[in-house]
């Protein structure tokens, strides 16, 4: 068994299991909302906050709400002396939920929004008009046991707490500030088609057919020859694919007491193809994943979880911290192994406060070959972008100042992240190792 395998094995079999609670940011909803619409047999609801975020970062990581991970600038750079401080609205957010009844169907559309587009380079300069960005845009089908949903959403890949759902409050976001959450949670939001079946009020399975992107990005040094609109390098969203990527997960969801527990067990399959003109070769590789997830509430209002996905060829489910494979001097394809762990805890101490804790790592092998006298691949001598470890550490606290079903929520949210990357190998001279520290502060008025 490789190392990085038996290490995961261990750590879900100790299981420190990893928090799961329904996102902090939105109360519970009211059984009338003041901003529903009944129009026809359609029922339409609005939602979302208003976000005001402060962020400071000890270096100078240039990345706005998001943090770019695999980019956090060494001590001997002159970003790596600078501090940064943001202020941004850019992560509010607005949707709109659609319901209705086709028989004894339940028929729902959801569509929600934010302004974490790519906007213009003088976007702080003068009037900060951030470019508005799809989230998510799905729709769903459900009769009986069985379900559909097809549109953009979370992948079936990313944990749930509840069952096998695609709503926002049943997966696992964790209640970072961070736009791009913390490092270790298996994500991603893209366009698929899912079909589910719940056999039983404890249990579900589901597959996914979801959209799919070669993806080596920017640390993949590719052969001199190679034409390089055939792979996502971090910039080509055109790159081909042969078919889906393929999820699919089935989740336990046992009662006791008055507590929730959850288990889920995924698998992922992706198809990747290259073509060398030269040669008139093409070439085929199969990328393939395991994830395992549990959430457990072993005392109301305590929740723990763990969740790990290890990979040979699936490190874009990885925020796209890891690449999926490198690409050798003939254009075949070496797929690059990587695990992604996230263990948590979420604590709801008072009814107006929670406070949440996380730690998640990414672990990335390294592939190199040769081009003729050079080398190619990931982690080639002195390369600083090509990550062998990125971890976060993450300590926080959610405060409702007030929470009422038809006003709203105002909440003062906090939160403190350490990052640090390690890279396979480092020019003399330079640190063998990038860190910041990250601290966020929002107010957040929800929407009831």
């Amino acid at each position: 068994m490789p190392s990085r395998f038996r290490c995961i094995f261990l750590i879900v079999c100790a299981l420190v299991p990893r928090v799961v609670l329904a996102q902090a940011a939105a109360p519970a909803p009211p059984a009338t909302s003041p901003l529903a619409i009944h129009i026809g047999d359609v029922d339409f609801r609005l939602g979302g906050f208003l976000d005001a975020v402060g962020i400071f970062r000890s270096t100078n990581v240039g990345s706005g709400p998001a943090t770019t991970f695999a980019t956090i600038p060494f001590e001997n750079t002159p970003q790596g002396n600078l501090t940064e401080m943001r202020f941004s609205a850019q992560s509010s957010r607005f949707n709109l939920l659609l319901t209705t009844k086709v028989g004894e169907a339940a028929v729902k559309g959801f569509l929600e929004t934010d302004f974490l587009g790519s906007g213009p380079g003088n976007a702080f300069v003068t009037t900060n008009a951030h470019t508005l960005r799809l989230r998510h845009a799905w729709a769903q089908y459900a009769h009986g046991a069985f379900e559909f949903t097809g549109g953009q959403t979370w992948t079936l890949m990313t944990p749930n707490r509840n069952g096998i759902s695609p709503v926002t409050a049943d997966v696992v976001p964790t209640q970072n500030l961070d736009a791009n959450l913390q490092v270790g949670l298996i994500w991603a939001r893209q366009m698929q088609f899912r079909f589910v079946a719940h056999p039983s009020k404890t249990f579900a399975a589901g597959v996914s057919l979801e959209n799919p992107q070669p993806y080596v990005g920017a640390a993949v040094e590719l052969p001199a020859s190679f034409p390089a609109g055939q792979v996502d390098a971090g910039a080509t969203p055109g790159a081909p694919s042969p078919y889906p990527d393929i999820v699919g997960k089935v989740a336990f969801d046992p009662q006791t007491g008055s507590t929730h527990q959850h288990v889920e067990v995924g698998v992922l399959l992706r198809g990747f193809r290259t073509y060398n003109p030269a040669s008139n070769n093409t070439f085929s590789a199969t990328g393939h994943g395991l994830s395992l997830g549990t959430l457990l509430e072993p005392v109301k209002g305590v929740w723990v979880m763990a969740s790990t996905l290890i990979s040979d060829g699936g490190g874009r489910y990885m925020i796209g911290l890891a690449p999926d494979f490198i690409v050798n001097a003939d254009s075949s394809m070496t797929l690059v192994g990587s695990t992604s762990t996230l263990v948590g805890v979420e604590a709801q101490v008072r009814p107006p406060t929670m406070v949440f804790g996380y730690f998640g790592e990414v672990r990335i092998d390294r592939k190199v070959a040769m081009d003729g006298g050079t080398s190619i691949g990931y982690g080639i001598a002195g390369d600083t972008a090509a990550n062998h470890t990125i971890d976060e550490t993450t300590a926080g606290v959610n405060h409702s100042i007030f929470r009422d079903p038809t006003h709203g929520a105002l909440q003062l949210i906090v939160q403190y992240s350490y990052v640090t990357r390690t890279p396979w190998s480092v020019p003399d001279g330079t640190p063998s190792s990038a860190h910041t520290h990250m601290v966020y502060v929002s107010a957040r008025y929800v929407l009831p």
